[in-house]
């Protein structure tokens, strides 16, 4: 009999245990828990002793779905732990701070969604893959999104029917907006005429605020708005979006308390505006992003919002082209907002620069922040203090901010 105990939590959420003098990795086990193994697979064959921190999880798709990992272990337990990923990606690069704790940012579920779908025999087909495979699971919904939600995956299923014609899978992305469900369809082309008339016609009876494919708008009835402070900002389809309402609010009240009283900002990916057009509430802002269609819907936002300070939005890419290190010297403070490849380009050039003096980090990738963190740190800078914020409950993926100041 294979029987091991379990004596961590791994960086996915995996139990980890040695057997025979090796490491395994175990789904879905919990630190202290004894349990028998199959040595095939590395599942779970039977717990044997289970932990005092394991709940119910409260989806009943647990455990196949390759979404949620930690359903399983209890809230206090699983806040340490998402801490502690933060913890140990820090102190494997030797930069020293105060890491702040967990802070919650689920609010009332995600407000994004993109199922897969693929015909057969039976029709189109909506869902996430089953953990490490290519197999689908037809879903009829999934509770860790918001209420506006709840029937995200028939709606992929009717969208998606006008182009099985086709033979291809299909992503479906589902947004909850202020004015209702935006959805945009990848993998099917720019689609046909006869497609595109069909789809109309789909979001018609569906009620659907707009309908994209690939980002070109098919219909829209009605404004697909998001709240960014006071402003409203209708965002290109498909564009980036944070994961939760309540995430995005952390993220940008975070951002404007590490800012303390710089007034000249360099937002840079500054995506449609979740932080600038905030923070132009009080301060100037310099927007710089290389999604064109996010710049415009950003500049549109800002120019129907009485009040704001002046912002200024760009569109450029800053992996090619980053702000240089004359250029920052306009500025009293830098606010860095990456995709998971991080922002090391931009950061080399904060780094060589004299001014400003303040920079604040949002990541999305552990394992970039820490890489330019240790740039910055190597070149004088001073990580003051980083907090982490749970916007993919259930998840390994943590949210940071960080604040650098020399």
């Amino acid at each position: 009999m294979n029987v091991v105990t379990i004596e961590k939590l791994g960086a996915r959420g995996d139990g980890v245990a040695v057997h025979a003098g090796k490491t395994l990795h175990i789904p879905f086990a919990l630190p202290g828990e004894q349990v028998e193994f199959s040595p095939e697979t590395q599942q779970i064959a039977r717990l044997i002793a289970p932990s005092r921190d394991r709940i119910a999880p409260f989806c009943r798709h647990f455990g196949v779905c390759g979404g949620c990992k930690m359903q399983h272990l209890a809230p206090a337990p699983y806040a340490a732990w998402k801490r502690d990923l933060v913890v140990a990606s820090l102190a494997g690069a030797g930069v020293e701070t105060e890491i702040a704790p967990l802070v919650s940012a689920h609010g009332a579920g995600r407000r994004r969604v993109t199922f897969h779908v693929v015909f057969g025999p039976g029709g189109a087909r909506a869902g996430f893959m089953v953990a490490k495979t290519h197999d689908l699971i037809d879903l009829d919904a999934c509770p860790v999104l918001t209420p506006a939600l709840a029937g995200a995956a028939d709606i992929a299923r009717a969208v998606a029917k006008p182009l099985g014609g086709l033979g291809k899978p299909l992503d479906v992305q589902v947004t909850d907006t202020l004015g209702g469900l935006d959805v945009d369809i990848r993998g099917a082309g720019k689609g046909a005429e006869a497609h595109r008339l069909r789809l109309t016609e789909i979001a018609e009876k569906l009620d659907l605020a707009r309908l994209a494919i690939h980002g070109v708008t098919v219909v829209e009835r009605r404004a697909p708005l998001l709240a960014m402070g006071r402003a409203m900002v209708n965002a290109p389809p498909g564009g980036f979006l944070q994961a939760t309402a309540l995430g995005e609010e952390t993220l940008a009240a975070l951002v404007d308390t590490s800012l303390g009283k710089a007034k000249k900002i360099a937002d840079l990916f500054s995506g449609a505006g979740p932080f600038a057009l905030r923070l132009a509430e009080k301060r100037s802002v310099t927007a710089v992003d290389s999604d064109a269609p996010a710049i415009a819907a950003l500049t549109r936002a800002a120019r129907a919002t009485p009040g704001l300070k002046p912002i200024v939005a760009e569109a450029r890419d800053l992996f090619r082209r980053p702000l240089f290190a004359h250029e920052l010297k306009a500025f009293d403070a830098v606010v860095l907002d990456p995709p998971r490849a991080g922002a090391e380009a931009q950061v080399r050039q904060c780094a060589l620069a004299k001014a400003p003096a303040r920079i604040v980090y949002v990541s999305c990738d552990r394992d970039s922040f820490t890489r330019d963190a240790a740039i910055l740190v190597n070149a004088g800078w001073k990580l003051s203090r980083l907090t982490p914020v749970d916007q993919f409950a259930y998840t390994p993926h943590v949210e940071l901010v960080g604040l650098f100041e020399r």
